[in-house]
């Protein structure tokens, strides 16, 4: 198990970062550089926990600290993330000036961090109770229904990103399982492995809007 899920979270890691850098490079506009942003950022975020992971896996040596850490830096990246797919969203559909769906959206992340900071989380002993868990995931679940919402009610306007809603809601219904009761039942962190598979079809999606592989 642990040669392939460690193969499985390199490859998605070196997908993520060669996409997002890739986009980058070929970007003609802001929404583009957006795009090839959020794929880094979500890449890179997602380093800090999978790369303990895997050397947990391989080397001696106590990876707790890291492991808890690296859960820390992915909370906030992947809020950063979404924060990105709205401003990607208002771009792409040109929704105009809501500045109350963007005041919404920014606090919304901002209480996400901040309760992720919080010492009660159990960052440092990879130990997190199910009420921090269902805390922290509260205002992420509300920034992810926003989301969903937007993109699936503008699906039509774009054939290439028709989907992406449906990828946002079944990244969310792998992740909360994992993120509220995997302390109880580990066998839960599996599903981050369909999560994972998500975030690579709105990589992939992106790649393919800003290259011309899809209309």
């Amino acid at each position: 198990m642990k040669y392939g899920e460690s193969s499985f979270d390199i490859l998605y890691l070196l997908t993520a970062v060669i996409i997002g850098a890739l986009i980058l490079i070929k970007a003609k506009n802001r929404t583009e550089r957006m795009m090839g942003a959020a794929c880094l950022i979500l890449g890179c975020g997602d380093a800090f926990h999978l790369v303990p992971r895997v050397l947990n896996y391989f080397a001696d040596g106590d990876f707790t600290a890291a492991l808890g850490i690296g859960k820390l830096v992915t909370s906030v990246t992947m809020t950063v993330f979404y924060i990105f797919m709205y401003h990607i969203a208002e771009d792409v559909f040109r929704l105009g000036k809501q500045p109350k769906l963007r005041v919404a959206v920014y606090i919304l992340s901002a209480v996400r961090v901040i309760v992720c900071l919080f010492p009660q989380n159990g960052w440092l002993t990879n130990e997190s109770g199910m009420l921090w868990g269902i805390l922290r995931n509260i205002p992420f679940t509300a920034l992810g229904v926003i989301i969903i919402v937007i993109w699936f009610m503008n699906r039509e306007k774009t054939r290439r990103f028709r989907l992406i809603w449906l990828w946002v809601l079944l990244s969310f219904a792998f992740y909360i399982p994992v993120a509220v009761f995997a302390g109880a039942v580990p066998m839960l962190g599996m599903l981050m492995l369909p999560k994972t598979i998500c975030y690579v079809a709105m990589i992939v999606t992106f790649l393919m809007a800003v290259t011309g592989g899809a209309k």
